[in-house]
């Protein structure tokens, strides 16, 4: 492994997953790279969560970029994880819910990384057999390998 994407958000899963990956990067002496998405929706209710703060507040937030927003969560996510470690990227995307793993594709190809790690969701027996959604496109989809957590 030379370089890892790890796709994460604010779930504990996610935070095992990043533990997971961070200790697989070190121990293979690879690059890691934290990749943070969000939806047009999400970040507009964030945006307009945080203009009613300023209201009720009589304050003023410095970033209400989605894309900045997103990327300080993501900073904030992996510090929190695996301590201040300036060595893991972080990439960030918004994106539909249906182009996600387009994103996390396009992502993993333009980085140049041979390993994949994301959550995938738990199924019924039946379920199983197909991982759906994200973590079957990655899975079918990504020249390399995929580790995928299941929450």
């Amino acid at each position: 492994m030379d370089r890892a994407l790890v796709v994460i958000d604010d779930t504990e899963s996610h935070r095992q997953l990043l533990a997971e990956a961070a200790a697989f990067a070190q121990a293979d002496g690879a690059d890691l790279v934290a990749f943070a998405w969000t939806t047009p929706e999400a970040a507009e209710e964030r945006i307009d969560a945080l203009e009613w703060v300023e209201k009720v507040e009589r304050t003023t937030y410095e970033e209400t970029d989605p894309d900045a927003m997103t990327r300080q969560f993501a900073r904030e996510f992996v510090d929190d994880v695996i301590g201040d470690d300036g060595d893991v990227r972080i990439e960030t995307v918004i994106a539909e819910d249906g182009d996600l793993d387009d994103a996390i594709l396009s992502a993993a190809d333009r980085l140049d990384c041979d390993h994949v790690f994301l959550v995938g969701r738990k199924r019924s027996p039946t379920g199983k057999a197909i991982f759906g959604d994200v973590a079957q496109r990655i899975l079918l989809n990504f020249d390399g390998l995929v580790t995928v957590r299941m929450r």
